[in-house]
């Protein structure tokens, strides 16, 4: 049996779980540089505020409802992530918890008796709840694609089912199947759904029924019969192990204004590359390529560019390195060769590729033999990062003054993440 747990409007339960006041209050979190909204509270929702609507488009209707707004704090918001999932490791075990994104995780529910069930899941629910402070709802299944529909269900109307809901037996599925829209179930794109509606498939229930050769033909191949046979309630979506490793590694970011200077967007190069390296050691890689794009903004005019599109630029490196030194090297090249004077850009990113084990690395007879000062250095500077955040050591390439930061000036403090910070009780 499955279930997937996911935490409602995630980065607003993790604003109130500091600000009691604003439960059952409107609350809106923005995106980077506090541009659109990604996040609304079930009361923000009531009152017409669009997801994904620009903040600008909204705020008369924010003002008008007094609703709090916050700039994304995603130290504040990794930490609760991280919070939940451990609390989910704890009571399930580590290896029945597939972390799918930073709000929802799929657990491995085989080993609780059936009869037992839902007191599990209500179970989890309150205990997550009271040791995180992040309000959740579970549901539970058979397969993936009945959980997520499901944990749908949960959310579409909390008081009914107080954020649980299971679907074991064949009545339950029948009946939430019939009653979920195509566009509705969890791996279903926009353009499939449309075509599932013109050929008169509407429901959930509809495509369960089709036979796997339709499936086959018209969905994609393997991945269309497996999406049918886990709406019929046969496991075909396999548990993914937790720590996978990942394949290429990148940090981009928006600027909190356009960006002119070649010298400032050289230090955030620098400083992504110093990021995507800090990954790269984490799980224990080396990188043989390096890429750099930077996107100017579209006011940018020229008449053999297109205006919004990114331009990037790759190298290959002489040997695979996880080493921040020697790759912010590479990094800044790479943006010389692509820097047009007199554009304004307002975004920036770095990507590493070809990515192996940092203990298999092709010895160089002629090197050297630096390699072990610099893994130590390594080391040492992401201990000191880690524990005093804020990127205490960094590269000089770096720079100081980041004026080009990412804007988030209704950021709330990072309470849990930094001493300086703490939530205060008087």
């Amino acid at each position: 049996m499955n279930a997937i747990v996911d935490c409602n409007s995630f980065y607003c339960s993790c604003e109130r779980v500091f600000k009691p006041e604003l439960w059952n209050k409107p609350v809106v979190v923005l995106s980077n540089n506090d541009g659109c909204i990604v996040s609304r509270s079930d009361e923000a929702k009531k009152i017409g505020v669009r997801m994904a609507g620009p903040y600008f488009q909204a705020k008369h209707v924010i003002e008008k409802n007094n609703v709090k707004v916050f700039s994304s704090n995603y130290h504040l918001y990794g930490d609760m992530s991280m919070r939940v999932m451990d609390t989910l490791r704890e009571l399930v075990g580590k290896e029945n918890v597939e972390v799918y994104s930073v709000d929802e995780a799929f657990l491995n529910l085989d080993k609780i008796p059936f009869e037992q069930l839902e007191k599990f899941a209500n179970e989890l629910k309150e205990t997550v709840e009271m040791w995180t402070g992040i309000s959740v709802s579970v549901g539970v299944a058979p397969t993936k694609v009945l959980a997520k529909i499901a944990n749908h269900i949960a959310k579409k109307d909390k008081a009914k089912t107080n954020c649980v809901t299971l679907l074991i037996t064949e009545e339950q599925q029948r009946t939430a199947l019939q009653q979920t829209r195509v566009n509705e179930i969890w791996g279903v794109g926009g353009a499939y759904a449309n075509k599932l509606i013109n050929w008169g498939i509407t429901s959930a229930w509809d495509l369960r029924n089709m036979p796997d050769e339709w499936a086959h033909t018209n969905m994609g191949g393997v991945v269309g019969v497996r999406l049918v046979k886990e709406l019929m309630g046969i496991p075909s979506i396999i548990m993914k192990k937790e720590l996978e490793t990942k394949k290429m590694i990148a940090t981009t970011r928006m600027f909190g204004r356009p960006v002119t200077e070649l010298f400032e967007l050289k230090e955030a190069i620098a400083t992504y590359t110093s990021r995507a390296a800090e990954k790269l050691r984490r799980q224990h890689s080396a990188a043989n390529t390096i890429s750099v794009f930077i996107v100017p903004k579209e006011e940018s005019h020229s008449a053999d560019f297109h205006h919004g599109a990114s331009i990037s630029s790759h190298a290959n490196l002489e040997s695979a390195t996880s080493f921040t030194n020697e790759l912010i090297k590479p990094a800044v090249r790479l943006l010389d060769d692509i820097f047009e004077n007199g554009r304004a850009y307002k975004k920036a990113g770095v990507m590493l590729s070809g990515l192996v084990p940092d203990r298999s690395i092709q010895g160089n007879f002629f090197s050297d033999g630096s390699k072990g000062v610099h893994r130590f250095l390594m080391s040492a500077v992401d201990n000191v990062n880690f524990s005093m955040r804020d990127d205490v050591v960094k590269f000089g390439a770096s720079g100081v003054n980041k004026d080009w930061k990412m804007r988030q000036e209704l950021r709330s403090e990072r309470y849990s993440t930094r001493w300086e910070e703490l939530f205060e009780v008087s």
